[in-house]
């Protein structure tokens, strides 16, 4: 049992899974340049959001015929224009399997009230059966679930062929994680995730199949003016070249270019796949010993090397209900962070207790490893406090 404090401490306390941490070295400085006091529209203005949308289409290696944009209100906003603006042609399948994608379910099902649909639901840690879905349909996923760590294995899955579209919401997966994009069509993610930027601003991307559909297709239902990509039967090209539907913060535009530039220094998004895969390696390498913990996820090739949930195995803690086990989660992350170790390492109030590490790639698997006796001496005592017993 451990009892005294370990002696290395990590470099970086920022392991949060929303918004994520800075690249290594990042200070206020990267702002600099930030076009403050003028409009998103002048030709400056337009210039620096194109940099983030071809920078960005550069490192994740996109082919050159789809379009990206940038669009308001984060991931969520950018899956919400995707779904408003594509789905009710034919059938959905949804697939669901942590809080995010259940939340996708949702609107669908409450929402677009979509009458043709059908939700393909795993409890946390699991993932659907993949070869029940009919790509005679529209797919709606998740390629990483942020709040159960659980990432689909890979994408044999998807065929080819498929008739219906691939919606992939990719915002823990963009920039830590391969993406296959000729299985896809439509993939979304928020500068706030792997890219360590700031929230409230989206990122849509679009096969050229999914741009058909947009162009020959006419929703039953209305579109709020942020959702509208089309004009006349036509694709509005504009908004790939940065002409923004509604005023993005240029502060935020700067910081993102500045964390896109870091990535394409370190070596572009093979780099950034390495990077988050030596964090979950330091990860493995300490639940493989460990008396507590283990993986949220129940299968190896589903774990997630971004957002990584850890669960509690130890016996002593199995007569805990599930409120007080909340609160000795809560209890371990808050000591982490009153001895200026690790901040905000308690997984999402939707997911079972537990613990969520961040390993995108702005984070050093260095400080990943010194986290790990924290982890350790902080759940001894807390469970010594718990249980009134001595450390």
């Amino acid at each position: 049992m451990m009892t005294s404090k370990p002696a290395i401490r990590p470099k970086n306390r920022y392991f949060s899974s929303g918004p994520c941490p800075k690249r290594p070295g990042w200070s206020t400085k990267a702002l600099d340049d930030a076009l403050l006091g003028r409009s998103h529209r002048s030709t400056p203005g337009k210039a620096k959001l194109l940099e983030v949308i071809e920078q960005s289409k550069s490192i994740l290696q996109m082919p050159e015929d789809w379009r990206l944009a940038i669009v308001p209100a984060s991931d969520t906003g950018a899956v919400e224009m995707a779904l408003w603006s594509l789905l009710g042609k034919r059938g959905v399948d949804s697939l669901v399997w942590e809080s995010f994608g259940k939340s996708w379910a949702t609107d669908l099902k409450s929402q677009l009230k979509l009458e043709d649909l059908r939700i393909l639901e795993a409890p946390y840690g699991e993932i659907p059966d993949l070869s029940l879905v009919d790509w005679n349909r529209d797919v709606v996923f998740c390629w990483n679930g942020t709040t159960s760590g659980v990432r689909v294995p890979h994408a044999d899955w998807i065929p080819d062929d498929r008739e219906g579209l691939s919606i992939c919401d990719a915002t823990s997966a963009a920039f830590a994680m391969e993406l296959p994009w000729s299985k896809l069509d439509v993939v979304t993610w928020s500068w706030q995730k792997a890219m360590g930027g700031e929230a409230a601003h989206g990122m849509l991307a679009l096969s050229p199949r999914a741009v058909e559909r947009l162009e020959t297709y006419d929703p039953p239902w209305p579109l709020p003016k942020i959702f509208r990509m089309t004009k006349g039967g036509k694709l509005n090209e504009g908004l790939f070249k940065g002409e923004t539907l509604n005023t993005p913060s240029m502060l935020c535009v700067e910081d993102a270019l500045d964390g896109l530039r870091w990535f394409k220094k370190i070596g572009g998004g093979q780099a950034c796949v390495t990077r988050s895969q030596a964090s979950l390696k330091a990860v493995e390498d300490w639940v493989a010993v460990s008396q507590w913990a283990d993986f949220m996820a129940v299968s190896k090739d589903t774990r997630s090397s971004t957002a990584i949930c850890l669960k509690y195995v130890d016996p002593d803690l199995k007569n805990l209900s599930e409120s007080e086990l909340r609160a000795f989660s809560k209890s371990l992350s808050s000591r982490l962070e009153a001895e200026d170790i690790a901040y905000d390492t308690n997984n999402h109030r939707d997911a079972p207790p537990s613990l969520r590490l961040w390993g995108g790639a702005t984070v050093e698997d260095s400080d990943m490893a010194a986290l790990l006796p924290w982890l350790d001496w902080s759940y001894q005592v807390t469970k010594a406090e718990t249980f009134k017993t001595a450390v």
